[in-house]
């Protein structure tokens, strides 16, 4: 049972870093399952961006539109699960599971901690990115269990490749 964390300084700048490690590991021939910020315009953007179903699924948005000067969350926690749905049936046979954000769903008890459970339990690794304002609330959930694996694409890369078993660490 092995859970990796990604946590980089600044707004946003978790994402980009799982998903330079989902790409390092597609490119390596892991089988992945889970999901990786990806923004409307190809940025990865704190706030406009979707989720890529990994390895080959579609973008799904899952911010609602408040309106102007709105400043509350945007997350739209049923596009959420609909994510979380889509990547239900990728986990079978999957070397990994890519968790994009730890948030404050997950630190419910909702979003993609059944899935983490379920990777968990089947012995699949799971890679996570924590953003700094939810690092207690995942470590909390982790219980002791998660292992920081540096804020690099490859460095989160070589852990999850070690802990596939596909290289040693």
């Amino acid at each position: 049972m092995r859970i990796g964390y990604v946590s980089c300084q600044g707004r946003g700048a978790t994402a980009p870093c799982i998903a330079g490690a989902a790409a390092l590991l597609a490119r390596r021939g892991l089988r992945l399952a889970g999901t990786v910020a990806e923004g409307e315009d190809g940025g990865l953007g704190p706030c406009d961006a979707g989720l890529r179903v990994l390895p080959d699924g579609p973008l799904l948005a899952i911010r609602q539109e408040l309106g102007a000067g709105a400043q509350g969350c945007r997350l739209d926690g049923g596009a959420l699960e609909a994510v979380v749905a889509a990547v239900r049936p990728r986990l079978a046979g999957a070397d990994v599971l890519v968790v994009n954000k730890f948030g404050k769903v997950e630190a419910m008890g909702r979003g993609f901690v059944p899935l983490i459970a379920e990777a968990l339990e089947a012995g699949i690794p799971v890679l996570v990115g924590v953003g700094g304002m939810d690092l207690a609330d995942f470590l909390a959930f982790a219980d002791g269990t998660a292992e920081p694996v540096g804020a690099t694409p490859e460095a989160a890369a070589r852990w999850a490749l070690a802990a596939a078993g596909t290289v040693e660490a």
